[in-house]
């Protein structure tokens, strides 16, 4: 029979000062109980200067200071943004000059058409694809399909042959509509397709060509963005794999070009983290002096809280209220003067 284990000897153990030992909690970073009536201001200053909370103000404090620069802010969605009601929230931002230019896939567009159109939009997937029905929508393919082969003729990208589109044409709704505002604002949008993607890539209306053509533009387009990020900020609100890929991409070539777009702030919201918006939004492009900020939740909660808090934050003076949080000190960059609202 082999002999037990023998027991560690704790009466050696080597202790240290408890107040000499660094801690990452102090009585200062806790959370003050809300008060009735208190303004949103005063609740989000309120919050733990830990973790998330801390992460949502830094957010809030890099996009202020973005605006107050006149640095480019670049505001990437994926289509559920759209689908959960946040489009108006979009508009008010785009109308106030908080958003610079915005980036997004193929299926922002349709859902963006569909509540343009007619108020509704997102169906049943699993009951339709039983039948066939799925992506058969006649109006919706057939719509974005001419805009999208108008757009290819007239030499100019996808968001702008879209919002060109809706802007334009009959729709009830035109005014809750994120592509037609920044059309109308003269704020770019590029678009970014994977060929077979989206529902009206299956009618026969959809013509490849035109999809290439427009979609390639626009990424010309969104890498000539990015290589003007230097001191501003991008986001990246749910797409967990076409932005983070074309993002990367756009951002190699506008350094690869000599663009000076290092120093930035990156955010990513999402319901979890997932590896490529980490690691091509958050991690890589930051590396050399920027600064990746992960929020996790749901978009219909985090996005009206960080766009309310940005507005809050935006009218209030310089310095008031100043952030509890030494961790949300941004890299110092070079600023232009404050962009004329």
């Amino acid at each position: 029979m082999s002999r037990p284990p023998r027991r560690i000897d704790r009466s050696k153990l080597r202790t240290v000062p408890a107040r000499r030992r660094a801690s990452k909690v102090q009585l200062r970073d806790e959370a003050k109980p809300h008060r009735v009536g208190a303004s949103l201001a005063e609740f989000l200053d309120e919050l733990p200067d830990i973790l998330g909370a801390a992460e949502l103000r830094a957010a809030i404090d890099a996009w202020v200071r973005a605006t107050r620069q006149g640095k480019t802010v670049l505001f990437g969605f994926g289509a559920h943004l759209i689908k959960v009601g946040l489009a108006p929230v979009v508009v008010d931002l785009l109308e106030r000059g908080a958003i610079d230019a915005l980036m997004m896939n193929g299926a922002g567009c349709v859902h963006d058409l569909e509540l343009a159109m007619m108020g509704r939009t997102s169906e049943e997937v699993g009951e339709a694809l039983d039948d066939g029905s799925f992506g058969m929508a006649g109006e919706t393919a057939a719509r974005l399909n001419a805009a999208i082969a108008r757009g290819a003729a007239d030499e100019i990208g996808m968001g702008a042959a879209v919002g060109r589109e809706i802007q334009e044409g009959q729709y009830a709704h035109k005014d809750r509509s994120v592509l037609a505002a920044a059309y109308r604002l003269g704020v770019p949008v590029t678009v970014h397709v994977a060929v077979g993607t989206d529902i009206h890539h299956m009618h026969p209306g959809a013509d490849g060509a035109a999809l290439g053509a427009t979609s390639y533009r626009d990424f010309e387009t969104l890498a000539g963005l990015v290589g003007t990020l230097e001191g501003g900020v991008v986001f990246n609100v749910g797409s967990a794999v076409i932005l983070p890929e074309v993002f990367l991409k756009a951002l190699s070539l506008a350094r690869n070009l000599g663009h000076k777009a290092r120093r930035f702030t990156a955010v990513n919201l999402d319901f979890m983290r997932q590896y490529r918006p980490t690691m091509n939004i958050v991690e890589r492009p930051t590396r050399p002096g920027g600064r990746g900020i992960t929020l996790i939740g749901h978009h219909e909660i985090t996005v009206p809280l960080l766009a309310a808090g940005y507005l809050e934050a935006l009218a209030a003076k310089p310095g008031d209220a100043a952030r509890r949080s030494r961790r949300s000190s941004p890299p110092k960059t070079r600023g232009r003067s404050p962009r004329k609202k």
